[in-house]
């Protein structure tokens, strides 16, 4: 089963057995090195981040809205949301990522992120 599972994800090598596949159909692989698997795992993890802020920060405007923050409590989740804003742009633009590459794409169910021009 595992075995499956690995091969239908193009990891594992094609063996004889795997050349049942339709006539003029090409084997598509997924390689990776160890440079693509470190930049592949920061994407991941800087993604996770920022849905993560965007969601402190929607929380924190509701509150705001609702009156439930003091002016300080507001000043301290602004400052350290920006500042969290600030630090995943440098490390996106430290590893080579844009913005926009850590807005991924689900499909028909549109992007994880909004985009930031809304």
């Amino acid at each position: 089963m595992l075995r499956e599972s690995v091969r239908a994800l193009s990891l594992a090598p094609v063996t004889p057995a795997d050349h049942h596949r339709a006539p003029g159909a090409e084997a598509t692989r997924w390689e990776t090195g160890p440079d693509t698997v470190d930049r592949d795992l920061i994407k991941l993890v800087l993604t996770v981040v920022e849905l993560l802020r965007q969601l402190m920060e929607r929380s924190a405007l509701r509150r705001v809205d609702h009156g439930d923050l003091s002016e300080d409590q507001e000043e301290r989740v602004g400052i350290t949301l920006m500042l969290l804003e600030e630090r995943i742009e440098e490390l996106s633009e430290r590893h080579g990522l844009t913005m926009d590459d850590l807005n991924l794409d689900l499909g028909p169910f549109g992007t994880l992120l909004p985009r930031r021009d809304q």
